[in-house]
């Protein structure tokens, strides 16, 4: 069997369908996880899927890899991403994988995976890749194992119990959702009407054609037709939700959209309110304004790096209540299990916003400073790595109170901050700018600009 090793990602697979990301890759990666997990102990794996077209024939190949490899497989069916990890918890396995192309073009799909609890990244997925190589794997139970089994179950019944078990909205609300025909469509609707909320809907129909918009939240131009429907209608907020409803976007009365690193400082609040004293992370994107909040409610704010794999894996090692990426991941430990939930994390929302009369108001009155959204700057293969590498070892910020070099370049000024790190994902250098004014955003910028020129100065800057 032939493998494109282009799929294994920083922190997932994913490829072009029948291209790169092929049914022999899936049932290559299905054998390799399955010797990964019985090498650590485990002999049940969770798999599903989202709504797009080519999700059912990948996730039975992927099952028949980890069959072959000796390990029994449950199947949950179409389901948002955060089902398959509550199913991992739920059978008490620490081992799943979702077949998702997230918020990616239709003709893409891939793989968030995750085993003995630990969700998969890095170095570990490029082990996989060098396993299949090595081993070349064929069609067929591994030789002295016995062929794992199949079976099917639906989780949401106890997803849904769980949730209303611990989460009581204090009024009942009236909500918009757009899930712009991903996976989440299928659930969102159950879900807050259970709670008690008047919920009208917007693209709910899954669909892996994805007529209406692109699945992605965190793209301003996918939230216009909530922003319509908030506005024109009785909804008192917006909820939109990616392709495999692992994140939320959130859009008020009046159409101002508040971004996930604004949520994060909402969350926090209502989570150091039962928890004093305790850690709070976020990654480089956030506003400085989430580490002010935390300190102001109590808590210890802690910056680390972007990816939700990574995010995960130091919410584990330090035993944080809460995590949060600007992407709009959020990760609820407390009265939650640490996985990353869009349509959790609305929930949790609601209950927050349920105890006034003004969730508009509540949400805008969130900390605010002038910012741009992530700009990015092109280059070649592996040429943004040396970049950022050169910016940490040369790049001098005149102004600036401080430097973090954790992920990327992030100098912190008395007014502001700039960013600069590689993406993991694609050829580029991201990079975000916050000030408290448009001037202070303009010299932030200017230093910026003057230091990536100085190590890289055949670049062309977004900005």
């Amino acid at each position: 069997m032939t493998i494109s090793s282009s799929i294994f990602k920083a922190y997932d697979i994913r490829g072009i369908v029948d291209d790169t990301l092929t049914e022999e890759a899936a049932y290559c990666v299905g054998r390799a996880l399955g010797v990964l997990a019985l090498s650590r102990g485990k002999n049940e794996a969770v798999v599903g899927r989202d709504g797009r077209l080519s999700g059912p024939r990948l996730c039975w190949a992927l099952a028949d890899g980890f069959r072959d490899a000796g390990v029994n497989v449950v199947d949950v069916g179409m389901v948002a991403t955060p089902l398959v990890y509550f199913a991992t918890f739920l059978l008490g396995n620490g081992t799943g994988v979702q077949v998702t192309g997230s918020h990616n073009p239709p003709q893409y799909n891939g793989l968030k995976m995750m085993v003995a609890g630990e969700t998969l990244y890095g170095d570990t997925i490029q082990g996989l890749l060098q396993w299949i190589q090595n081993e070349k794997p064929v069609r067929g139970v591994v030789p002295g194992v016995q062929r794992g089994s199949y079976t099917e179950m639906n989780v949401w019944p106890n997803y849904l119990a769980n949730i209303l078990g611990h989460i009581k909205l204090a009024r009942p609300m009236k909500i918009a959702v757009d899930c712009g025909n991903g996976v989440a469509g299928a659930f969102t609707k159950i879900l807050y009407e259970a709670l008690g909320c008047e919920v009208t809907e917007l693209f709910c129909e899954v669909d892996g054609n994805f007529p209406n918009h692109h699945p992605d939240p965190a793209h301003p131009e996918n939230l216009q037709d909530l922003i319509a429907c908030v506005k024109n209608g009785d909804a008192e907020i917006g909820l939109a939700f990616d392709g495999d409803g692992d994140r939320l976007g959130v859009v008020t009365k009046d159409g101002e959209i508040i971004y996930p690193d604004r949520q994060l400082i909402l969350f926090a609040r209502d989570v150091l309110s039962r928890n004093p004293g305790a850690t709070v992370i976020y990654d480089v994107k956030c506003t400085r304004h989430v580490a002010k909040a935390v300190k102001a409610a109590g808590g210890e704010p802690l910056m680390w790096k972007t990816g939700h794999s990574l995010i995960k894996a130091k919410l584990k090692e330090t035993g944080a209540p809460l995590a949060g990426e600007m992407s709009g991941h959020v990760f609820f430990k407390e009265r939650w299990f640490g996985f990353d939930d869009g349509l959790y994390a609305g929930v949790r929302l609601l209950e927050i916003l349920s105890r006034g009369s003004d969730p508009s108001a509540e949400l805008n009155a969130l900390p605010n400073s002038s910012s741009t959204p992530e700009l990015q700057l092109q280059t070649a293969e592996g040429v943004n790595f040396e970049i950022v590498k050169r910016l940490q070892a040369e790049g001098k910020f005149p102004t600036s109170e401080s430097v973090n070099t954790i992920d990327g370049v992030r100098a912190e000024y008395a007014d502001g901050f700039g960013l600069a790190r590689p993406s993991n994902t694609t050829p580029v250098v991201v990079m975000r700018f916050e000030a408290d004014s448009d001037a202070a955003l303009a010299r932030i910028q200017s230093e910026f600009k003057a230091a990536i020129l100085a190590v890289a100065p055949e670049v062309k800057l977004p900005f």
